[in-house]
């Protein structure tokens, strides 16, 4: 089967449904993965999805904050979740398809301004949680999963618009990138965004304090999508569409694509 797969942090799933349903209607993927959907999971809009055919939801939710939603066309199940770190937040659901493949939603912890656990409990939090997922894929390797997400780390040097200015920032600093990649490593994961565009930079978040986004261009690459090495080569093409940051009342993240046929 073809799965055309994508995943948005949304930045409010209510605000933000008329862009959901204008992304749906343009790229029609069979699923849908969306972050940072800040509301209880009886509160999403189902209706504006279903009258276009996304008749299947795998959420977890919470009020204001947080969030992870699965959308999808085709039948999925829920597969569960993980509380990462211990946070007790909306931050990891899982879906089923009925060909087994199971797709991870994550929402990784942004981590604050310092980059320090001493300094910054939400610094602390993030590796946490990173090293969470490590020992939970050492334990358990996982096989025949998708994992997207905004995973809120850019680890490579062209996945960030001056790796020599972020080096000291959050999202990019050595720890966090060393750390994915060893949650990387642990779950014998491939990234598939850069296996299939390992060249040139490329972003899929942009400030919202930049006046001008798209004249600065200082984005970062945040969100992402890991397939296990069982199916990671039946990756067909991946894309980011970027043009969406300049929509009406956008999130500062864009959707990431994959198509995979399975």
């Amino acid at each position: 089967m073809k799965l055309k797969i994508a995943t948005w942090n949304i930045n409010s799933v209510r605000l933000r449904m008329p862009l959901v349903v204008k992304l749906l209607e343009r790229e029609r993927p069979d699923i849908l993965c969306l972050q940072e959907c800040k509301s209880p999971v009886s509160d999403i809009p189902l209706d504006a999805l279903k009258d276009l055919g996304y008749d299947y939801l795998v959420a977890r939710g919470q009020k204001g904050y947080n969030g992870v939603a699965t959308i999808s066309k085709i039948p999925i199940e829920d597969a569960g979740s993980v509380d990462f770190a211990g946070l007790g937040q909306a931050r990891h659901v899982a879906a089923r398809l009925e060909n087994g493949v199971t797709v991870h939603n994550h929402y990784i912890p942004a981590g604050g301004d310092i980059p320090d656990r001493e300094q910054n409990i939400k610094f602390g939090q993030k590796l946490d949680y990173l090293n969470d997922l490590k020992v939970a894929f050492e334990s358990n390797m996982p096989k025949k999963s998708i994992l997207v997400g905004d995973l809120n780390i850019a680890p490579y040097e062209n996945d960030v618009w001056s790796h020599k200015q972020l080096l000291k920032v959050v999202s990019h600093t050595p720890v966090e990138v060393e750390t994915l990649l060893d949650v990387q490593r642990s779950g014998n994961w491939v990234d598939v965004i850069r296996k299939f565009i390992p060249n040139g930079k490329l972003y899929s978040w942009w400030s919202y304090r930049a006046k001008d986004w798209q004249k600065a261009d200082k984005g970062r690459r945040l969100d992402h999508v890991w397939a296990t090495r069982d199916i990671a080569p039946l990756i067909e093409d991946c894309y980011v569409v970027k043009e969406v940051r300049g929509w009406d009342r956008p999130s500062d993240h864009v959707p990431v694509f994959a198509i995979f046929d399975l």
